[in-house]
């Protein structure tokens, strides 16, 4: 197979896992064996942007000359079609089957929860108490009252969350789509893509690639230094965060600008399972299932006893 389509479906399948809640883009890089040579491409692209900013122009050239364009450019645009392609669907499905449709995320993101847990290089109790902590924090967080203007939100909050929600791209077993989904604008920004509601899409683009560029340093310190506290505080921020794909949720009607009455889901009210809840059930096992696979698949390719984050995360210090 040609080099340039092997990274192109690389790339579809990446994207294929960022475009769904609880699968990791940054997992599915480990699993097809490119998550070391893009982090490391990425950091690259970094170092000359920044480069540039410090007035060395001939050196910035010469730096973006020597990325490794070969592995960068199809797998965005892998990453980029299966995007498209998604959120022609994901809506429809999550208007027609909404229970359906949380329950399987919801296994999704539970059993992905294990990923960065496993990645703590010492087992202390303390871990417990801080991820429990964390967790509780999330939850109160994510159930705080939702005023319905994620239906119609402001390009400074596209911004915003596109630039936390990047930072699934550099920690495997996060899922941009979760995050997204926590913040509100999982389902706007699908909307956006099949609409093509530039002025979104640039907004998203443009705080998703100052959150890439922030987060390379930052995470980077954090794991150096602080890895497995890093670890713990992040399992508890995702089991808490749960909250918001609890597939039996209250909902609130919300009016765009345009007049159009939209139903937003509300996880400040959690209600009892519904009679869906046999086929609800089935699903988050299968979701469960599906991701705990995947990370198997991907411990063997690493080998056992290969850290994932720690040996990885050195090769995204941008100077």
């Amino acid at each position: 197979m040609p080099d340039l389509l092997r990274r192109f479906l690389q790339g579809l399948l990446m994207g294929g896992a960022d475009i769904i809640p609880g699968v990791s883009g940054g997992t599915m890089a480990l699993i097809v064996g490119i998550y070391k040579d893009l982090i490391g491409a990425i950091g690259d692209a970094f170092s000359a942007v920044l480069t540039l900013g410090r007035g060395r122009v001939g050196e910035a050239i010469r730096q973006v000359r020597a990325l490794n364009w070969g592995l960068l450019l199809p797998v965005a645009g892998g990453i980029g079609v299966a995007v498209v392609i998604g959120s022609l669907f994901i809506p429809e499905l999550l208007e027609a089957y909404p229970v359906q449709c949380r329950a399987l995320f919801f296994g999704l993101v539970a059993a992905s929860l294990v990923i960065p847990w496993r990645e703590r290089h010492a087992h202390r109790p303390m871990h417990v108490v801080v991820a429990v902590v964390a967790a509780l924090v999330a939850f109160v967080l994510v159930g705080l009252p939702r005023s319905g203007d994620a239906a119609d939100p402001s390009l400074w909050r596209v911004a915003g969350t596109a630039a936390v929600a990047i930072n699934a791209m550099i920690l495997p077993g996060v899922s941009g789509a979760f995050l997204l989904e926590v913040l509100g604008l999982y389902r706007p920004t699908l909307e956006a893509l099949r609409g093509l509601d530039i002025p979104y899409v640039l907004a998203f683009m443009g705080g998703a690639g100052v959150g890439l560029g922030l987060a390379a340093k930052g995470l980077s310190w954090l794991l150096d230094r602080y890895h497995d506290w890093t670890m713990a505080v992040l399992v508890g921020l995702l089991a808490g965060s749960l909250r918001a794909l609890w597939p039996w949720v209250a909902t609130i009607d919300h009016v765009s600008s345009d007049g159009t009455v939209e139903v937003v889901p509300d996880p400040s009210v959690l209600l009892a399972p519904g009679s869906e809840w046999p086929v609800a059930l089935g699903l988050a096992l299968l979701g469960f299932a599906f991701v705990t696979g995947l990370a198997w698949v991907g411990r063997k390719r690493l080998g056992h006893g290969d850290e994932i984050l720690a040996a990885e995360h050195d090769q995204i210090h941008a100077e």
